[in-house]
């Protein structure tokens, strides 16, 4: 198949790439599994194990007229441990890089459909200028784009950095939570050569 380019022209793509049904569940899978991976679960509190003191027994167990008590690190007492404690833990789930692509391709493709994806000669801004990108974003009628470029651009990402809901991101950087909460995604023809040679 061929994809339309804004400025006119062609560029010939596969259909196992930009032409693959939309697999809900899948494309599911992959943005919550993208998005778990960020997490840290570097949160730790202590228990009543890890706490210090609490060795001996606070008070005799009975006469004393208030509740049996064994230490005074319980997490009913004041600076005692506390009840489930939060642990260090690791979020990510497991995708295999098959089901990754097929997510991937399955998402551009779905944006083909939906004409979210807008193919472009190239994306520069010489100056660096958050004006002047901006003027440019007019074009697609959103500020909510995701701007894929063949290389790095430091002009281009220091003229987007700026404003709100625009993202640039390189090939390698793609991922499926970007391009599903994005408006627009405009890439460069070279990059979706990239991109299929990538997921081909």
């Amino acid at each position: 198949m061929e994809l339309q380019i804004a400025n006119g022209g062609s560029v010939a793509v596969s259909d196992t790439v930009f032409g693959r049904d939309f697999n809900e569940g899948l494309v599911h899978q992959a943005v919550v599994a993208y998005m778990a991976a960020a997490r840290l679960g570097t949160k730790a509190q202590k228990s009543r194990s890890d706490v210090s003191g609490g060795g001996a027994k606070p008070f005799r167990q009975k006469g004393t007229g208030r509740a049996r008590a064994g230490t005074i690190r319980s997490p009913l007492w004041r600076s005692g441990g506390t009840t489930f404690a939060a642990r260090p833990r690791d979020y990510t789930q497991k995708l295999n890089k098959k089901m990754y692509r097929a997510a991937m391709s399955s998402i551009l493709s779905e944006l083909i459909r939906q004409d979210r994806l807008v193919i472009v000669d190239a994306i520069d801004c010489e100056d660096g200028k958050t004006k002047t990108m901006t003027a440019k974003l007019k074009d697609y009628g959103t500020n909510n784009v995701l701007l894929v470029p063949e290389v790095d651009d430091v002009n281009v990402l220091l003229a987007s950095r700026n404003i709100p809901y625009c993202e640039v991101a390189s090939v390698t950087g793609l991922n499926p939570a970007s391009l599903v909460g994005h408006e627009k995604v405009v890439m460069t023809k070279g990059a979706v050569e990239k991109v299929q040679e990538w997921l081909g």
